[in-house]
Formats: structure tokens, sequence, C-alpha cells
């Protein structure tokens, strides 16, 4: 159902030296060299008034949309994509291209052209992983009210998490995929309903000693929204809603897209197995779907201005348009690598960090951010104050038609290259 996991086993022993213990709160300096904005929101522009050379921006575009057909027997990249960049607070770039709605089946039959929907710059994705951020960042806002602290053991909130030998296992170790866990159970499948699918992800056993190998793990997303709304007595979309879309303004992301939103939403994947017909308007993954659509490592759907206002928070260090959502040290901490024995898959708590295979030419010690599997990705370079994001639905019709990674590079490239003069390039 999904691609083999990637496993990285640590030389260190069970308790080596870790990043040292450090409360959310607790002051930290900024490496990146750039000064952290006022609060300030995004505003529309052009790439010129943002001091960026547009010329590498035109040919991504030129590249994106030329994926959303094939050539010959190639089937495309993607159907539909939308691209939103933005540097030093300005929306340099928001295009949208191809079809949210394409496919009427797996095998990728056509749609008569009047059932087909054009993606416009609006269109609401199925965010997939990316949803992870916002579990992640709903975390540490726990963190950061007393409710949660990073180093105790899980256990200590969900007492059920303590079976099989996971009693040691670490909040931050979930967050930042050391904990040992598998990377998913087919809850969907071998589960009967909602709370038995839940037993199963906390009482789950280790793949390996905690600590000891980067696992990346949706079980760990799974484990955290759990975390959070036992802590809280409160649900995951709550604590979304007002914790982070409410207060930053984006008000089309969120759990469960409404139905009178179904023409603007992106489409996903013909499923035989389970037999969901082609999914529009609900959530792509099996697990999250089995979970009523809710769950801490995929369900979020939005746009992608949306993400890019997520992104400018983050780079503000927390705080967009004067509401504050998590502290700046919080922040700080969320985008610092945790998993020094891992130099392959740096990590800060949620974040993946310095990713050359999607963040292109924006890669680098400052940069973080994530991809779905549906085809989305975000990188924010602190260092640039720039950000990419490129939201597509790949697996519409079928997962299996290709990786959209070189898609991700090249708007990553473009804007990395855009920030440099010609005569340099």
């Amino acid at each position: 159902m999904r691609a083999l996991p990637l496993v990285l086993v640590s030389a260190a022993v069970l308790g080596a030296a870790m990043v040292p213990a450090a409360l959310a709160e607790q002051p930290t300096q900024s490496t990146t060299g750039r000064a952290v904005t006022d609060c300030a929101p995004l505003r529309p522009g052009t790439p010129g008034e943002a001091g960026l050379d547009p010329a590498p921006i035109d040919e991504a575009l030129d590249a994106v949309r030329s994926w959303t057909s094939g050539s010959g027997s190639e089937r495309p990249l993607y159907p539909g994509a939308v691209v939103v960049l933005v540097h030093d607070g300005i929306v340099t770039t928001s295009e949208a291209t191809g079809h949210a709605l394409r496919y009427a089946d797996g095998d990728g039959t056509e749609l008569p052209a009047a059932e087909q929907i054009p993606t416009s710059e609006d269109t609401i994705f199925d965010l997939a992983s990316l949803s992870k951020l916002f579990t992640s960042i709903v975390t540490m806002q726990q963190v950061e009210q007393g409710r949660i602290r990073l180093d105790r053991p899980v256990a200590e909130y969900l007492p059920e998490f303590a079976a099989a030998g996971k009693e040691s296992v670490t909040v931050r170790q979930l967050l930042t995929h050391t904990s040992g866990l598998p990377p998913f159970l087919l809850l969907w499948r071998d589960w009967p309903d909602v709370p038995s699918r839940l037993h199963a992800s906390l009482t789950a056993e280790l793949q390996a000693a905690p600590g000891t190998a980067y696992i990346y793990s949706d079980l760990n997303m799974i484990a955290l929204a759990v975390l959070v709304e036992r802590v809280t007595g409160r649900t995951l979309p709550d604590l979304v809603r007002t914790g982070i879309t409410e207060p930053l303004g984006m008000t089309d992301t969120g759990y469960r897209p409404a139905s009178e939103d179904l023409p603007r939403i992106a489409a996903t994947e013909f499923q035989a197995d389970p037999p969901r017909g082609m999914v529009h308007g609900e959530v792509h993954d099996e697990n999250a779907w089995s979970l009523n659509g809710t769950a801490g490592h995929a369900g979020v759907f939005g746009t992608a201005g949306d993400l890019a206002i997520l992104g400018q928070t983050m780079l503000n260090e927390g705080c967009y348009d004067g509401r504050r959502i998590l502290r700046a040290g919080t922040v700080r901490q969320m985008l610092t690598d945790h998993n020094p024995d891992f130099p392959d898959h740096p990590r800060g708590l949620g974040f993946e960090l310095n990713q050359s295979f999607y963040m292109g030419g924006l890669a680098g010690p400052a940069a973080a951010g994530h991809t779905g599997y549906t085809g989305t990705s975000m990188v924010i370079d602190r260092a640039g104050g720039s950000i990419a994001v490129l939201l597509t639905n790949r697996v519409h019709p079928s997962r299996d038609w290709g990786s959209i990674n070189p898609a991700r590079v090249a708007v990553a490239d473009g804007l990395a290259a855009a920030r440099t003069p010609a005569r340099l390039r």
C-alpha cells in the first residue's frame, strides 16, 4: 500500500548523548543571520518588487505546467498543481495549472471535458503528511502551557502506551521519529472500528529500541494526537482550529471539508481496496479515513495560500498579523536539529530539515518543511526569508503514476536562483 519504510539504525547505543533537553519557552539565539519581522502579514507583489529575478521563476512555472500532460506513452506527473512563492513577506507568485478533477477511474480514463474541474489558486488539496506539522504545533502549544513535557515518557500521559516495552519512549522521540515504532499498521483492514484501531496504534510493538533508529512513522503522530486530546479534553480538529487556523486566518484549512466545497477540492485516488471508488472530498490516507477522517498523521485539507501563511508565521517566529500562536523560542526549538545521531535525517520537532531531495536549491541548515504523499510540499528557508509551496494531486487517479520530486526541486530551484543576480549564476 505504501513505499517501503526508510530505516536508519544509529551507531549510538541506547542512552547515547542526545540534544540537551530544553523547555520550549527558554530563549535561544537565532542562527539564520536574518532579522525576524514584527509579526507582519503577507502582502501581494511581484518578483521584481521582492528583489527577485523573474526569469528562473518563469522557467520553473513552465516546467510545472508541462508536467500536467504526458508526452507519447508517458503519463502526467500530476493532473493539477498550485504554486505559491514568498520572499521577504511578499507573495511573488500564485499560479494554478491543470485539473483538480480529471479522471473517472484508476486506469486514467478521462472524464468528459464538461465534468472535469480545472485547478484554481484557491483549490483545496488533501495535504496528507503536511498534517503532521499541525499535530506538532498543537503539541508544542501544550508544552508551552505546561501540560506536556518533551522528555517525559508518553506513558505518563497515555498509560496504555507502555505496552510492548514502550515505557521509556518520550514525547520528543515521537516528534523526531526516533521512538522505534514501525512506519504504519493496516488499521483500516485489520481492526473493525475506531476504538480498536486507536488501541492497536497505542499498543503497537517497537521495531527498534527507542533512540537507536530513525523510522518515519505515522504511529508517532497518531499517538501525539491522542495525547493532546487526552491532556486537553478537546478534539484534534478543535485544537487545530482554535490554536492555528482561526488566529492565522487560514479559512480554507481543516479536517473533513464541507460537502459544498467539493467543486473546489482536488480529487485523489481511485481506490479498489478498500472499495472507495474515486476519492474526492475525503481524506486519501486509508488509516486516517478509517479514523473518521481525523488523525495526527493525515486528514488536513488546505490551500497553497493558507500554507504560505503558516510558513510566514514560522519565519515570523510564531506570529502573524498581530496574532501569536507560538513563542519565538518554541519556533526556534521546532526548527533545530534534534537528530544528531542520524545525520541523513535531520529533524526538528515535527519539521524535516535540510532535505535536498525536495528542497532543491533552498536546502541548507536553515531550511525546514515537509512533504505529503498526495503530492504536496512546503519549504521554509529562514536564511533567505523565502517560502515555496507546491500542492498537487499526483495520486489522481493512481499512486503508481510516479514521484513529483522533480517538480518540487524545480520550484525550489527556481526561487533560489531568482534570489541570485543573473551575472552570478
